[in-house]
């Protein structure tokens, strides 16, 4: 092979399209004298088969199928033209339509004669195909996108929203068209709205976002945050972000998650782990981590306990069911007492128990004597299931100490005065 063909084929060799030089030969004749396979494989030839070249063209390409070839060439070399042509092969699965570029090559200065053509051909069938791929690719992606229960939102480096699904306008109540081009911030609470382009900096530059630049984008607890609503309402979400460079530019993808359902349940289930079933009053726990943020400081704060009298004859004459509603009367009342920091809660069983921040012994007693009047008098209203069922409370007061920190010391002695209470008859307040 001569030095212009091996500089030639080094030139085509590896490249996915149909590349050839056409050249002519001592006699004027065209040759190939560099191409690639898929050059050959389009003239309907076997690779394996031409291992030398140059390759006579007429041995490549017979008259009928090159003809038409053959008067771009001549052209081509004539005029020093480039020149374009569709021409059909037919190959063992069947006729491709290819089009098929000539350039002129002088290798020299711009007025010499042209000494090669460079033709470059690519199959329209497999161009059109690849393109039809890509088509329905995306319109898959289109459709996955668009019907995904995730709202996908897309935000450039300045933070501007270059994409919002449709479950994101049924998220966040804008149109798409209405936020394209508009500052994420507008899907965010106004609070969280200064501090956010740090945010994304940070985040961006995380260690966490460089992982999950190796790992699926998880959601869990630590990515929720909240959103806004047109309509101004703040939403709950969960958010998984990716980030990707497109054309060298920075976006970042986030899948948002509406947890509204899912933050209402615990909330629930967190209110239904310090409240009582049967009344609805603070139990135990509450009452208790209450009454040691009071002690964590220095505040007056006095407790009591209450305990139905005899509250074991009322379940032995009346039922359990008229018992409970005997316990919910009480709760009911004791929530109204006339403390606006105070909490009252169920202890256990018939036993109440109340703290009240600010308040002294005395006051203390005032207020627990005035709620034991009511149930001993009845006053208040209700509509019983029965008749009214009288009942009585023996209850016990104690007022913290200076510098009283232990709970469950303080409880002890209010336990204390309680018994007392109980000890001098019941239906009575002790102070302890």
């Amino acid at each position: 092979m001569s030095d212009l063909s091996n500089r030639s084929q080094e030139y085509v060799d590896g490249a996915l399209v149909g590349f050839a030089v056409v050249g002519r030969d001592a006699h004027g004749e065209f040759v190939i004298r560099a191409c690639n396979d898929p050059f050959i494989q389009m003239a309907g030839g076997m690779p394996a088969d031409w291992h030398a070249f140059p390759i006579p063209f007429d041995a490549l390409l017979p008259d009928q199928a090159g003809v038409a070839l053959r008067e771009q060439l001549l052209a081509c070399f004539t005029s020093g033209a480039a020149q374009e042509l569709q021409q059909s092969f037919t190959l063992h699965d069947g006729v491709h339509p290819w089009h098929l570029s000539l350039k002129p090559l002088r290798h020299t200065g711009s007025g010499a004669a042209v000494r090669e053509v460079l033709v470059t051909g690519f199959d329209t069938v497999s161009k059109m195909q690849l393109a039809h791929e890509l088509e329905v690719s995306a319109s898959r992606f289109r459709a996955v996108v668009d019907s995904a229960y995730d709202a996908i939102v897309t935000i450039n480096e300045h933070h501007n929203i270059t994409f919002f699904n449709r479950a994101a306008e049924n998220l966040f109540g804008y149109k798409s068209a209405e936020v394209l081009g508009q500052r994420i911030e507008i899907l965010l609470p106004e609070r969280f709205r200064a501090n956010h382009s740090r945010n994304v900096k940070q985040f961006a530059d995380s260690v966490q976002m460089s992982l999950r630049s190796i790992t699926p984008p998880r959601m869990d607890e630590s990515n929720s945050v909240y959103g806004r609503h047109r309509d101004g309402t703040i939403i709950p979400v969960e958010i998984a972000i990716s980030k990707i460079k497109v054309n060298g530019v920075i976006e970042f993808t986030a899948v948002v998650r509406d947890i509204s359902e899912r933050a209402q349940l615990i909330d629930l289930l967190k209110k239904q782990a310090v409240t009582d079933a049967l009344t609805g009053l603070p139990n135990r726990r509450e009452f208790l981590d209450f009454v040691e943020k009071v002690l964590g400081t220095d505040d007056l704060l006095s407790v009591f306990i209450l305990d139905i009298d005899y509250f074991k004859k009322i379940n032995d004459s009346y039922g359990h069911d008229i018992g409970d509603e005997v316990l919910r009367v009480l709760a009911k009342v004791g929530m109204s007492i006339p403390h606006e920091s105070g909490l009252f809660a169920r202890w256990g069983g018939e036993e109440f128990v109340a703290a009240l921040p600010g308040a002294d012994a005395a006051l203390a007693h005032r207020i627990a004597e005035a709620l034991r009047r009511r149930f001993e008098e009845q006053d208040f209203e209700h509509a019983w299931r029965v008749k009214p069922i009288p009942f009585t409370v023996s209850i016990g007061i104690v007022t913290r100490e200076a510098g009283e920190r232990d709970v469950d010391a303080l409880m002890r002695r209010a336990d204390r005065a309680l018994y007392a209470a109980k000890e001098s008859g019941r239906n009575r307040v002790e102070v302890g």
